[in-house]
Formats: structure tokens, C-alpha cells, sequence
């Protein structure tokens, strides 16, 4: 079953797919109030879906980005900071960050990067919704919009990834709830074809199959001294073998493809789900930040004691 969200003459529903219909939910629930009371009623009249305008399939209270798959975290370990291999902590357990639940975009709208970036990147995902009763309901395509330059600097503090990724997040173009998917379970893993374009070439491909943990291993992991609550996206983390372009240049040695520019346009595609396209755009200019004041603290203890 495909879930999704629309706009339709000036009015935001959800509904349900079905050869080229949509079949609007009856009362107009949020998409998290259909993960989580379940998918109920709807309209016997279907609307055609060229006549509607799809949306992010849902907007979530909070997104975990994992990294679970070693080739990725191989190559743009190698482009961020210089470094080679996988660090042994990574195999203890699924790691994630949490990005900005609020700089959703959907199908086809355009992405806007810091305008001062010029290591533009994107991601390929899957992103697991988890249900209610640390269940997964779903399955979307995540793009973690990436600015590299951003990323790279402000990492070197030891903090997770800031102003380098909260500008923006793609899901879409909707949701194929989990049974849908069975077919292709192999020991636990979705073993799909997942790959991602650039203006029309392929740039990476890799099975999704190829992560280190299942989606429920995370989701546990996840919800573990933690809440987890119906409808949280969880991100796979970006697949190998071309998933990113920094993956890319930390392996040819340079930016090679080179990074996105305005106008380009990016398409991912996941065998039985679909495919999830965006071009990219500036943002507005912005000064540079504000930088910390320098001092003495213990000369103003000092002081202040004295």
C-alpha cells in the first residue's frame, strides 16, 4: 500500500494510491495520526493523481540519521578529514544524529543550500517510519542534503554534523507501508536496487541489503533508555558505492563527479518503492557568523575575586 500526502485545490490531504487514483483518507488525518490509530476509511470517489500535487509524505517530530553502511563511512571518512578505514567503534552499535525535523521538502520541490557552500552533496537513503509498539509501519526514500564545506569544518570540534546538514532534508515520494516490502526480505534486510542521478547520469548504485543492521536492530537500538514514537523517521544512512559524492571524491583523491551547483537536478531510485527527484538552489546570502569572544577565564575569576 502507498500512502501519501497531497495538495489539492488549495487543501492538504492524505489518502491512499491505487493505479494512478488517490483515495483521500476520510477527515483529513496528518499522516502521523495515520501511523499511529492505524489506516481507516476512505472516500468511494479517487481523484486522478496527475490532478494532484504530491507532498513530503509526512512531516515527523524528529529524524535519526544512522550510518550503517562501511563502504559509505570509508570513503567520505577519507574526504571530510583525511582519514582511512572504519573506526572500530563504528561495528558496536548503529550510530545516528538527529537533523531538522522542520526543513522537509517533498517530490520534485526545489532544495535551497547555504548560498556561501560550495561542497554540494546529496545522500541516498531509505528511511524506516516506525509504528506504534516499536513496530516499523514503512518505508520512504531519505535524500540528507549534505553541505560538505559546512560539514567539515565544524566537525573538527567533535560534534556531530550542524549547519552543514539542517538546511534541508527530501522524503518522498511516499510511503510503502512494510508488508508491501516482504518480497524482499533476505535474512533480514530489504535487498533493493537503490541508486542516484545527476542531471540524468547515474553517478551510484549499491542494494540496500548492503547495511550493517536491519532496520529493526536500529529501531531498537533507537529506542533503547530513549523514546521512539509513531511516525520518527529513521535513516538508513547513505548506501555505497557512489550513495554521495563525497563518498566519491574521497576515493578518486578529488571532487570527481564534481559537487552540485544551481540547476542541477537529482534523482534517487529505490527498487519498489520509486523514485525521489529535487534541484537544487541558493539560499539567501548571509554575513559570515558571529565568532566566540577570546578570554582568560581564569584571569577573570581573578579578577572578580579581587
Amino acid at each position: 500500500m502507498r500512502l501519501i500526502t497531497y495538495r489539492h485545490d488549495g487543501r492538504i490531504g492524505t489518502g491512499i494510491l491505487q493505479n494512478d487514483q488517490v483515495r483521500p483518507f476520510v477527515g483529513e488525518p496528518a499522516m502521523t495520526q495515520v501511523i499511529e490509530q492505524g489506516i481507516g476509511e476512505v472516500a468511494d470517489q479517487g481523484i486522478p493523481l496527475a490532478d494532484i500535487q504530491l507532498l513530503a509524505p509526512l512531516r515527523p517530530t524528529s529524524i535519526r540519521d544512522f550510518v550503517a553502511f562501511e563502504e559509505h563511512v570509508e570513503g567520505v571518512r577519507r574526504s571530510i578529514d583525511g582519514a582511512t578505514g572504519v573506526p572500530e567503534a563504528w561495528y558496536d552499535a548503529p550510530a545516528f544524529y538527529f537533523t531538522n525535523p522542520h526543513a522537509i521538502y517533498g517530490p520534485d520541490d526545489d532544495v535551497p543550500f547555504p548560498a556561501a557552500s560550495v561542497a554540494r552533496d546529496f545522500e541516498l537513503e531509505v528511511a524506516a517510519i516506525a509504528g506504534p509498539d516499536r513496530t516499523i509501519f514503512g518505508y520512504t526514500i531519505f535524500n540528507d542534503w549534505s553541505a560538505r564545506d559546512l560539514q567539515s569544518r565544524e566537525m573538527t570540534i567533535n560534534l556531530g554534523p550542524a549547519k552543514g546538514k539542517d538546511f534541508a532534508s527530501s522524503l518522498g515520494p511516499w510511503i510503502v507501508t512494510a508488508d508491501e516490502l516482504s518480497p524482499y526480505e533476505k535474512d533480514g534486510f530489504l535487498d533493493l536496487w537503490c541508486s542516484a542521478s545527476v542531471n540524468g547520469t547515474e553517478v551510484g548504485r549499491d542494494l540496500l541489503s548492503n547495511m550493517g543492521w536491519t532496520f529493526e536492530a536500529m529501531l531498537a537500538h533507537a529506542a533503547r533508555d530513549s523514546v521512539v514514537r509513531p511516525g520518527d523517521v529513521l535513516g538508513s544512512g547513505t548506501v555505497g558505492n557512489g550513495g554521495c559524492l563525497a563518498e566519491l571524491w574521497g576515493r578518486n583523491g578529488r571532487q570527481a563527479p564534481p559537487p552540485l551547483t544551481d540547476g542541477d537536478v537529482v534523482t534517487l531510485t529505490v527498487e519498489g518503492i520509486g523514485s525521489l527527484t529535487n534541484r537544487i538552489i541558493s539560499g539567501p546570502e548571509h554575513g559570515p557568523a558571529v565568532p566566540a569572544r577570546r578570554r582568560d577565564p581564569a584571569r577573570a575569576r581573578h579578577e572578580r575575586q579581587h
